[in-house]
């Protein structure tokens, strides 16, 4: 796929954690390696670079040896703000990307298919976003790098929902189906915000294994 070679991936892994205690979430062990070192390895080979989105010390994101992209704004933001920083990084880091692939640090069963999917789904919009049976992943998309600005006026006017963005900027959603995870069907887009929540994909893995 052509994609490969032209699109950049932008992990989100700034999220306030409080319902896993406070940290950082998305280093959290599953399955003998951190959570996000699994979202990593889904997106990867759909992807021509990749980098991370996180607030505070970088260094102790050095293990995965990618860059580190923080928000542009000193308070927390939300998502918006992560992924305005990751078009950025992408206008600047990218010579040549039209368009950045973003997903949540914590969910580690992403499709093998999603940039593909997505990519075709902006054929005929401007942006597209993931849903599923849980409903709508608005921080799942692609979204043109040319659209940083526009996050950032956004953004400046207090305006902070990722769903009601999408939404204005006529995003096309595109399905996708439950995946097979240690014989379970399970929600592509299952993400860990709770401690039973890694509890759960860790007994899938295993099953898997």
């Amino acid at each position: 796929m052509d994609g490969a070679e032209t699109i950049a991936g932008v992990v989100l892994a700034g999220g306030q954690s409080s319902r896993m205690g406070g940290g950082d979430k998305c280093l959290q062990p599953l399955g003998g390696k951190p959570l996000l070192a699994h979202v990593l390895a889904r997106l990867s080979p759909q992807v021509s670079q990749l980098a991370i989105n996180a607030n505070g010390n970088p260094s102790r994101f050095d293990v995965f040896g990618l860059p580190v992209v923080a928000d542009n704004s000193c308070d927390f933001q939300g998502p918006l703000a992560g992924i305005e920083a990751g078009l950025r990084w992408a206008t600047n880091r990218c010579p040549n990307t039209a368009w950045a692939v973003t997903v949540a640090g914590d969910t580690p069963f992403i499709p093998s298919d999603l940039v593909a999917r997505l990519l075709q789904a902006v054929r005929e919009a401007p942006m597209a976003v993931a849903t599923s049976g849980e409903g709508l992943h608005p921080v799942v998309g692609i979204w043109p790098v040319t659209m940083a600005q526009a996050l950032a006026d956004n953004l400046a006017s207090g305006k902070r929902k990722a769903t009601d963005w999408v939404k204005s900027q006529g995003a096309a959603e595109v399905f996708f189906d439950a995946v097979e995870i240690g014989g379970t069907q399970v929600d592509p887009f299952f993400n860990i915000n709770r401690p039973d929540d890694l509890r759960a994909a860790e007994a899938l893995l295993k099953r898997e294994s």
